[in-house]
């Protein structure tokens, strides 16, 4: 599952607080000149509203931004003659916190007397980041582990990643299956974990 998040119509310019503030003393302006440059290019995208979160500008629009359109919007701020544009650090997408769990997975690790642990869990992704499986996957807080039942071997493993937009990095996960040691695991999706703070925004 991934988190519910108002914030997908945006795009977040790393920025000083200093310059944030100098850009937002013309921000009618700003705004009006963005619309006019992106009409110009056919695009239907309106930027409705500017605002200074956490030392970066947020730009808001009517709808998610095409790469195209996140180039302009950027060059633009890049370009702007009351700011200091080296300041300008980095462009992006805000992204999604998508919640993930593992089944399947021994709660003694076989052949020992050790319990499975985080630490476990994170070497054996790192390790298989050069499968398909776990490549390019950030996660986001040590995995939890929780034992199936007193009786039971079997762990389930809850993992929080950093998602695209759209969820499609957790949707390639599930259902993929991987076998540790003679066990096979399966992901599937999991619901917001209630020991979690339930923000509605997370910045990378």
């Amino acid at each position: 599952m991934m988190t519910k998040n108002p914030s997908y119509k945006q795009i977040i310019i790393s920025i000083s607080n200093d310059n944030a503030n100098k850009f937002m003393l013309a921000s009618s302006e700003h705004i009006a000149d963005f619309n006019y440059t992106l009409r110009s290019t056919k695009s239907d995208l309106t930027i409705d509203f500017i605002c200074i979160y956490h030392q970066s500008l947020i730009i808001t629009s009517n709808r998610v931004m095409f790469l195209s359109e996140i180039s302009i919007v950027s060059n633009y701020v890049k370009n702007c003659n009351n700011i200091d544009t080296n300041d300008i650090q980095d462009v992006w997408l805000p992204q999604l916190k998508s919640y993930l769990r593992i089944l399947g997975i021994p709660y003694i690790i076989e052949g020992t007397n050790v319990l499975i642990n985080s630490e476990v869990i994170e070497m054996f992704i790192k390790v298989t980041k050069a499968t398909h499986i776990f490549d390019n996957i950030n996660i986001m807080s040590k995995p939890c582990i929780i034992k199936v039942s007193l009786k039971s071997n079997i762990a389930i493993v809850r993992i929080d990643i950093w998602d695209s937009q759209s969820g499609s990095t957790a949707k390639k996960l599930i259902n993929c299956c991987f076998n540790i040691s003679s066990f096979v695991a399966t992901i599937h999706g999991a619901n917001i974990n209630s020991s979690v703070s339930q923000y509605k925004n997370y910045w990378k």
